[in-house]
Parts: structure tokens; C-alpha cells; sequence
């Protein structure tokens, strides 16, 4: 039995349920089956999907973030 078995995992969840266009949920990140099967994963299972929804979630924000600094150095901004 590894160790991080003894202790329970928290959902990631933050109840914000709504799934975006490539089907993560808004606030954990987290896909359909993810979800659905959380309570039947191991705890390194579900450690295991926590560390891709945190990869998610700093992608996401990264490509938010470029598309941002595109836009205000963009030069055709400055004509709006």
C-alpha cells in the first residue's frame, strides 16, 4: 500500500459546473469522465488528474495571456 493511499483526496471541484467548448468544466478543468468517475479512482488516480487539471488550467491562462499581448501591441488597435 503506497502511503498517499491512507489519506482521502479532495475533489477538485469548486462548483463552478459548467464545461467550456473542448469539454473541461470551467472551474476544476476536469473532462466528463473525470468527473463522473471521480469517486471510483484510486487516490493516485485521482492525484494523477488533478496534476492535468492544473496543466490545463496554466495552459489555458497562457494562451488567454499571449492572445492578450497580441492584441494591445497589435497596431490596428490603434485605430479603434
Amino acid at each position: 500500500m503506497e502511503q498517499i493511499e491512507l489519506f482521502k483526496v479532495p475533489s477538485p471541484c469548486i462548483g463552478v459546473c459548467d464545461s467550456d467548448a473542448k469539454g473541461y468544466c470551467k472551474g476544476c478543468m476536469r473532462n466528463r469522465t473525470e468527473r463522473f468517475e471521480w469517486l471510483n479512482m484510486s487516490p493516485s488516480q485521482q492525484l494523477h488528474v488533478i496534476k492535468l487539471c492544473r496543466q490545463r488550467y496554466y495552459r489555458k491562462h497562457k494562451k488567454t495571456h499571449v492572445e492578450m499581448e497580441i492584441e494591445e501591441n497589435d497596431p490596428q488597435q490603434t485605430l479603434f
